[in-house]
């Protein structure tokens, strides 16, 4: 029987991490379901960034020494605990691209170039693929791809140097086993790099149980940094001083302000360091993790689970009629959103009309977001989404469905971000 009204306001009575949604500064009469592309602001974000401002008209260049220059290596000892990972292993800095190019290019460069190929997966997010096929490019390595739903096993062989894998796939949703394939490429004399964009701050990751050397990911989805917040990469402390990184940037220097003429790199993960941050985004992505650190990760996951399941299952009905399908995973082999896809054919809402059902969603106050082709994706961010958000979402995608509003012209115009 589907739950009522009444049934999730009492589950959000016994929720746990309900506090936590007063700690966000969301929109009057909106339900925003696209915390796997852009998080919602933590309330304290916009004092810390002020202060960085005061800081800045105050201090001015004396910020440098008043915490601004160690950002990278102290948010990254922040971060770690919801990783897996130990102080000193995590580094937040740049960008997922970046960072990927520089593991790459010190993954290979320790293995002596005897490994001549690169694989990534066919299907994953395209800037991975870019950057696996860029660097093979200009490194002198052959690219392959992993075809999207094949065993990593069997396209492992003594050619393939790194393998770089999504930990949670950002169309479907589905959750690798880190453990095993990480196991598995390693028995085979190469190395995985892992991207954790959408599984840090969506479930737990134990990077050292599961026997990772090296990730990247980003902190402006689930972890709430902010748009275009930074980065973060990993590498195990017995990884970290193996040589050069490709991005030899002076602040990856042992001495950046020695000024000399020859590139050393600095120990352990600063080396990893390229160019000048910018603390006003620094400051936004602490005061989120200021806040994680409050977060209990096994009730986040708990709580991520229970809103797919409520939302699914008010659907069901409704997608069946209209011929959508729920392309979501089963519990154990997803991260923390669902995906509907409209029907090839034979119906009222065709392919196309993915976008224009978000766009619908989106007037109403329900956020959701769309990826071609026809995707229609909605994440799920338990810190700020209560079980009412959850109903009252599904019950505004029956009405767009039923009445087919989504059919209006206003909703096929297409804007520059999708």
């Amino acid at each position: 029987m589907p739950l009522t009204l009444d049934d999730v306001r009492e589950l959000d009575r016994q929720d746990p991490l309900a506090s936590f949604k007063s700690r966000f500064a969301l929109p009057q009469r909106v339900i925003y379901l696209d915390g796997n592309s852009l998080g919602a602001q933590p309330a304290a974000a916009s004092e810390a960034v002020e202060a960085l401002m005061a800081q800045w008209r105050d201090a001015l260049i004396q910020g440098w020494n008043q915490g601004w220059f160690d950002a990278p290596e102290r948010l990254g000892k922040r971060l770690a605990p919801l990783l897996g990972a130990e102080p000193g292993e995590v580094l937040v800095t740049d960008t997922i691209t970046h960072n990927l190019f520089k593991l790459l290019g010190y993954i290979t460069e320790g293995q002596g170039r005897a490994r001549p190929v690169i694989l990534s997966e066919g299907g994953n997010f395209p800037t991975d693929g870019y950057i696996a096929q860029g660097f093979s490019r200009f490194g002198g390595f052959e690219h392959r791809v992993l075809p999207e739903g094949e065993e990593v096993s069997e396209h492992l062989d003594p050619q393939v140097a790194v393998v770089v894998l999504s930990h949670v796939h950002y169309r479907t949703g589905r959750l690798r086993d880190m453990a095993a394939i990480t196991r598995q490429v390693h028995a085979g004399g190469a190395e995985v790099i892992w991207d954790l964009a959408h599984s840090a701050g969506a479930l737990p990751v134990d990077l050292a149980t599961c026997g990772v050397r090296y990730a990247v990911g980003c902190t402006y989805k689930y972890l709430n940094g902010g748009p275009g917040a930074p980065a973060f990469l990993y590498v195990r402390r017995d990884c970290q001083d193996r040589g050069w990184q490709p991005l030899s940037g002076w602040l990856g220097h042992a001495s950046p302000f020695a000024f000399e003429a020859d590139y050393a790199p600095a120990s352990g993960i600063s080396r990893f360091r390229t160019g000048t941050h910018s603390p006003l985004a620094y400051a936004a992505l602490e005061a989120s993790l200021a806040l994680w650190e409050e977060v209990d990760l096994a009730q986040l996951r708990s709580k991520s689970q229970r809103l797919i399941a409520l939302f699914r299952e008010s659907l069901a009905i409704c997608l069946d009629e209209h011929g959508i399908t729920d392309i979501t995973p089963s519990e154990a082999e997803r991260g923390s959103q669902v995906g509907l896809v409209a029907p090839d054919h034979g119906s009222s809402t065709a392919p196309d009309h993915g976008y224009a059902i978000v766009q619908a969603l989106i007037e109403r106050g329900v956020i959701g977001d769309y990826r071609e082709p026809g995707l229609m994706r909605f994440g799920f961010a338990p810190l700020y989404l209560s079980h009412e958000d959850v109903w009252q979402a599904a019950q505004h995608l029956r009405e767009v469905l039923a009445g087919g509003e989504y059919l209006a012209p206003r909703f096929q115009r297409r804007g520059t971000v999708t």
